[in-house]
């Protein structure tokens, strides 16, 4: 049975396309140049930062952002960029009485963003406000202290096989791969023994309901 189901967020919830086009201005980048290099660090199994140090060998995200924001521009995200699956499915799920939670690899920053958007859940939490980022088992043992239910009654949905799907079911969670984002078009082996393979979230729902 799943009685509750946690999201991770960039390239799950939130459509990060304005948020890296961002980025790419700030570090004086055409977009598509920004986008190759970013795609190529995926590729390889690398981390964000790691293709923002192409660019800014020095780069460090809290430096960056608070220069950003001394700058006057925005580094989050809003409402207007979540899937448009987004809330119908958190809507449906909370109808069919499961208790729904946000989890992802965040600064602090986006927990304001994200409860800016008004979404029914029940949880909001960042990496950086736990201090503890995936694929730390110590994550997902936050998430299971959070949630009212066992690991195995969780579903995890994350875009990422490393960071999502292994690292959830290595803590005892049941995992789902949703396929869109960076990762998750690139990433398009082996799918770490997600318990689902999802294209987007409107067919979530349902899964879930036959699982109950």
């Amino acid at each position: 049975m799943i009685r509750a189901v946690v999201f991770d967020v960039g390239e799950t919830l939130v459509d990060e396309t304005r948020v890296f086009a961002g980025w790419a201005d700030w570090l004086g980048v055409p977009r598509h140049t920004f986008s190759a290099v970013v795609g190529a660090a995926v590729a390889r199994g690398e981390s964000l930062l790691s293709a923002m140090r192409v660019f800014r060998e020095d780069f460090d995200w809290q430096v960056e952002d608070a220069r950003r924001k001394a700058a006057g521009e925005s580094c989050g995200f809003g409402s207007a960029d979540l899937y448009p699956d987004v809330r119908p499915c958190i809507a449906e799920l909370k109808r069919a009485g499961l208790w729904v939670g946000i989890a992802g690899n965040q600064p602090v920053r986006a927990h304001g963003d994200l409860v800016a958007c008004e979404l029914p859940v029940d949880l909001i939490a960042t990496s950086e406000g736990w201090a503890v980022s995936k694929p730390d088992p110590a994550f997902f043992r936050r998430v299971v202290d959070a949630a009212p239910c066992e690991a195995a009654e969780i579903l995890y949905v994350g875009d990422r096989v490393d960071n999502d799907v292994i690292a959830a079911k290595q803590a005892g969670l049941r995992a789902g791969l949703l396929r869109r984002g960076p990762w998750g078009f690139i990433e398009q082996g082996p799918d770490g023994g997600a318990d689902v393979r999802l294209d987007g979230l409107r067919e979530l729902p349902g899964w879930v309901a036959a699982r109950r």
